[in-house]
């Protein structure tokens, strides 16, 4: 099958077009011939080696649509020639074929009902839907009524967050972003203001009269982090889904976070497919029917074939996109 893999971490430039055999699912597993894969930053931190060193010829690519070709057994519930959206805790996504576990493969069938997806917008949901509802539903534990601020409004999870908030209840939703530019194009989903980062939190408060957000929403990290504790009202929480801007953890003191009624708290999609896949199963079941119904739209904003992979990476890496992209994988 053909695939785009590296063998050794790196920039953008490790990931070459390869041949591969195609995997065989085994009990529970579900085989998927792929049609479209999304593009996430999970992927540019399984190609630098945040998830471990590859091992051989290594498929990155989490989140994927396409039709089921083979059953690994053991009651998937599942058939061949499904059409499905699948999220893959193990990569696999960039090749013609990839393997995921059942329980976090979902028929678009079963969506039809609330509107349906079609297969590229199912190809770039699993994964950044799921992880905007998690962050907000579980991690964030967003009431109706409350004020949402979301870091890296114009990215993929960003779009889509502002949407996900408001239909849960969100009395308000603020976006930050990097340049102007960003500004304009976030302002497209619904958000009340979207503010440049440089000085968000006095943005926040004037905004706000002072009280500052319920929930705030960080895959950056570092500087943007600490600043975002001033930013919140009082019982206010962060939560963090990403280290984006890779710098070095933090060492947060506790005393300014209970003397200011603060709360952090965290969403790792990873550890849910492990710990709880219930929980995640229920999260992108959600998600997923909030898109076929056309409460939240997905932006797909770029296309590339499956050997641009490592353009598409370099773009997503360097902060230049917005919106989602995919690969179009199926031939």
């Amino acid at each position: 099958m053909r695939a785009v893999a590296f063998k050794e971490v790196g920039g953008p430039e490790v990931l070459r077009a390869v041949e591969l055999a195609a995997p065989v699912p085994g009990p529970g597993e579900v085989l998927i011939r792929v049609a479209y894969a999304g593009v996430n930053y999970g992927e540019v931190q399984h190609r630098l080696g945040d998830f471990g060193p590859p091992e051989g010829e290594t498929v990155t690519g989490l989140e994927a649509s396409g039709t089921v070709v083979a059953l690994g057994g053991g009651g998937t519930g599942l058939a061949v020639g499904d059409e499905v959206a699948a999220y893959l805790p193990d990569g696999g996504g960039y090749a013609e074929y990839a393997i995921a576990p059942a329980p976090f493969v979902f028929p678009l069938a079963e969506l039809a009902e609330l509107g349906g997806l079609d297969l590229r917008t199912a190809g770039a949901a699993p994964l950044v839907l799921t992880t905007a509802y998690g962050v907000l539903a579980g991690a964030g534990h967003l009431a109706a009524g409350e004020t949402v601020l979301v870091h890296a409004a114009a990215g993929g999870v960003g779009s889509a967050a502002a949407q996900l908030a408001r239909s849960l209840g969100a009395a308000a939703v603020y976006g930050t972003v990097s340049t102007e530019e960003k500004a304009e194009y976030a302002s497209r989903f619904g958000y009340d203001e979207v503010f440049l980062r440089d000085g968000f939190p006095e943005a926040v408060r004037k905004a706000t009269s002072g009280r500052g957000v319920d929930l705030i929403l960080d895959p950056i990290g570092g500087p943007t982090r600490l600043a975002s504790f001033e930013a919140l009202a009082p019982f206010g929480r962060v939560a963090v889904y990403g280290e984006a801007a890779r710098h070095p953890d933090l060492h947060l003191s506790v005393l300014p976070v209970w003397k200011n009624n603060r709360a952090l708290t965290g969403y790792n999609i990873g550890d849910l497919s492990r710990r709880a896949p219930e929980t995640l199963r229920r999260h992108a079941r959600a998600a997923l029917g909030l898109v076929a119904s056309g409460a939240v739209r997905i932006d797909i904003t770029a296309e590339y074939d499956l050997a641009d992979a490592p353009e598409a990476q370099r773009l997503l890496e360097a902060g230049e996109n917005t919106g989602k992209a995919v690969l179009r994988v199926g031939r």
